[in-house]
């Protein structure tokens, strides 16, 4: 139950981040210690990668947040606002990958004359998709109703 807190956010959590700059690192000695090219485009692809994702966990934060007025969904590249009355149907979403349940938080909004889906994991939220979902129903409907 929501009780008096009418503003809930959710991010990557900071050991998952933490870990991502230390592949990063780990990704850049190799690129500096390999001689072999395959080498040195592998260690380059997966620097670039870990780059942009500890940068989407690190400044990107927070991922999702929610409070009286609406949504606010944020990447590395800015945030988007969107009001309770442009957001549509909020659920959880489970898919079967490599023998494991996988749910997903699926948002549909509304901005302008385009519909968009936000999907979110379960990483980029810092918890289970379930209570993010319930949560952001229930505010919704604390607010409108």
């Amino acid at each position: 139950m929501l009780g008096r807190v009418t503003t809930r956010s959710w991010s990557p959590s900071a050991g998952l981040v933490a870990l991502v700059w230390v592949l990063l690192a780990a990704a850049v000695l190799w690129l500096v210690l390999t001689d072999e090219a395959a080498a040195r485009l592998m260690a380059g692809v997966a620097a670039v990668a870990l780059a942009l994702l500890a940068a989407q966990g690190t400044f990107g934060r927070p991922r999702l947040a929610a409070d009286p007025d609406g949504l606010t969904v944020r990447s590395l590249f800015g945030s988007r606002r969107y009001p309770w009355s442009s957001v549509g149907r909020v659920r959880v979403v489970r898919t079967r990958r490599f023998g494991r349940e996988t749910p997903v938080l699926e948002i549909d909004v509304v901005r302008g004359e385009h519909e968009h889906l936000l999907v979110l994991t379960r990483l980029d939220l810092g918890g289970e998709p379930d209570d993010v979902a319930d949560e952001l129903v229930a505010l919704r409907g604390a607010e409108n109703g």
